[in-house]
């Protein structure tokens, strides 16, 4: 649960930053932490992605099939479980949050915690993260997360104040608890079968379409991909 654990302390940290010192971080510093963290998740889930690809040029072009066709069922999936739409309400619920405050309304104290809690805990990085330190103690997922929230909850205390650091808690024990389970229920099971290669194949070709999104080169639901994380097991399975 290291992932977990430093995504909490960087909320923390972040939260209590913004509240004790409100520094004013300028544009230009804004868009080269972007840039860093969008090169660092771009460069990490490519490596991963293609150290879980291997074999012959016959397997590993059946095995990127695979894959591929695990993001199109995935996505297909998450849309009919209405996965982004959802996510959407809580990234709607954030903003009109923000906009009271920013407006010269005084926020009530729970706002920050309400806020960053929702934001935080549906980021699609909080279930691929879960999921892939559960497996095999991967955190780096968690880890780009962590600097994602850390600087986020320093905005958003100078905002809404110290209540945001609280919003430590639930991703904690959201992501926490989905480290957990994976790790004594579907971990050994996948690697009894030969499919965790697959799995975390599929985070990191997901974890390239979180870069994506940093870099606003293109609109991706990003929720909607996340069941390919079960279909490309299911579809590995029926193939063997």
């Amino acid at each position: 649960m290291l992932g977990s654990i430093l995504n909490a302390a960087g909320i923390i940290l972040g939260g209590l930053a913004g509240r004790l010192f409100r520094p004013r971080i300028s544009a230009a510093t804004q868009n080269y932490f972007k840039l860093a963290i969008g090169a660092f998740t771009l460069v990490g889930g490519a490596r991963l992605a293609w150290q879980n690809v291997s074999g012959t040029v016959t397997q590993v072009g059946k095995q990127i099939g695979v894959l591929l066709l695990a993001l199109i069922l995935g996505r297909v999936l998450g849309r009919l479980l209405r996965l982004q739409k959802n996510s959407n309400r809580i990234g709607e619920f954030a903003r009109a949050q923000m906009a009271r405050a920013a407006a010269g309304g005084k926020p009530a104290w729970s706002d920050g915690f309400n806020t960053c809690a929702a934001l935080f805990c549906a980021a699609p990085l909080a279930v691929l993260g879960g999921v892939t330190e559960g497996l095999d103690g991967n955190f780096l997922p968690l880890a780009i997360k962590t600097a994602m929230d850390a600087l986020a909850a320093l905005s958003f205390a100078a905002m809404f104040g110290g209540s945001v650091a609280l919003a430590a808690l639930p991703v904690f024990v959201w992501q926490g608890t989905l480290t957990l389970l994976v790790a004594q229920f579907a971990g050994p099971f996948l690697a009894q079968h030969g499919l965790l290669v697959c799995v975390n194949a599929t985070a990191g070709l997901l974890m390239v379409f979180v870069a994506v999104v940093i870099f606003e080169l293109r609109k991706v639901e990003l929720t909607d991909y996340l069941p390919a994380l079960v279909v490309a097991p299911a579809l590995t399975w029926c193939f063997h």
